[in-house]
C-alpha cells in the first residue's frame, strides 16, 4: 500500500499528479500551516513575454491553517485570472475542451483556500483518469505534527511504502519509517518536454499549461527514472 500526503496547493505543476499517480492512497493536509512561499495560493503559467505569476489574494492571520484562509473574491481575482488564461491559451490545441471546465469549477463559492483547491485538484486528477483513493487530513482526528504526523497518517491508512517529496529529506529520517515498517521512498519525477506555446520550454508550470497543450494525456507518467 503506497501512501502520499502533499498540501492543496494552487493548479500546481506535473510533479503533484505524478505523486498522486504512482500511490494507492492520497491525503490533501489540508491544516498544516499557510505560508506565503509555498504554492498554497499562487502558481505560474506561461505567456508571449515568459512567465506569469496567478496569485490569489487571500485573508490570512499569522499561523493560520490552509484551511482557514480565505480567498478575497470580492477583489474579482477570479475573472482576471481566466482572463489571463484565455489570451495567452485560447490558440492551445486543448484549449477549448479544458478551458470551459476548469471555469466553472474556480467560479463555484468555497468556504476556503483549502476546500477551493481541494476541489479542483481533484476535478484535474479525477479528468487524467486517476484512481487513487483521497483522503483530507482534516477530517482524519490526526494531531501530530511534521514527521510524526506523516507517520502516524500512513499508519491509519495502512501504508507500506511513503511516496514523498524530495523537499521531506530536510528533516525525515529513514529509520524512523523502518521502524514502523514502512518504506520511505522519494519521488523520481523529472519534467519531461511537451509542447508549449510562445518559444523555448519552460518547465515546472502549472498543470493548466500541461492540458491546455497536451490534453489529460497521461505520457507525463514516463518522466520518472523508472519507465
Amino acid at each position: 500500500m503506497i501512501v502520499s500526503i502533499h498540501q492543496p496547493d494552487y493548479i500546481p505543476y506535473m510533479g503533484f499528479f505524478y505523486k498522486v499517480a504512482k500511490s494507492d492512497k492520497f491525503v490533501f493536509l489540508d491544516d498544516c500551516q499557510f505560508s506565503n512561499d509555498n504554492m498554497h495560493h499562487w502558481n505560474r503559467v506561461k505567456t508571449p513575454q515568459g512567465e506569469c505569476r496567478l496569485k490569489v489574494p487571500v485573508e490570512q492571520h499569522l499561523g493560520d491553517s490552509i484551511c482557514a484562509v480565505r480567498t478575497r473574491d470580492e477583489l474579482g481575482w477570479k475573472k482576471k485570472h481566466l482572463k489571463t488564461l484565455e489570451m495567452n491559451y485560447k490558440k492551445a490545441a486543448f484549449f477549448e475542451e479544458v478551458f470551459p471546465e476548469f471555469e466553472k469549477k474556480l467560479s463555484e463559492s468555497y468556504a476556503s483556500l483549502a476546500e477551493q483547491n481541494i476541489a479542483i485538484n481533484t476535478w484535474l486528477i479525477q479528468q487524467f483518469g486517476i484512481t487513487t483513493e483521497i483522503y483530507i487530513s482534516s477530517e482524519m482526528d490526526i494531531h501530530t505534527v511534521r514527521e510524526e504526523r506523516v507517520l502516524d497518517i500512513c499508519e491509519e491508512l495502512g501504508a507500506d511504502v511513503y511516496f514523498s517529496g524530495n523537499g521531506a529529506k530536510a528533516y525525515q529520517k529513514e529509520e524512523d519509517f523502518r521502524v514502523r515498517n514502512i518504506e520511505l521512498r522519494y519521488t523520481d519525477f523529472s519534467p519531461m518536454e511537451y509542447r508549449q506555446q510562445w518559444g523555448g520550454f519552460v518547465p515546472n508550470l502549472s498543470v493548466l499549461d500541461y492540458v491546455f497543450n497536451c490534453g489529460f494525456s497521461m505520457d507525463f507518467m514516463e518522466c520518472g527514472s523508472e519507465k
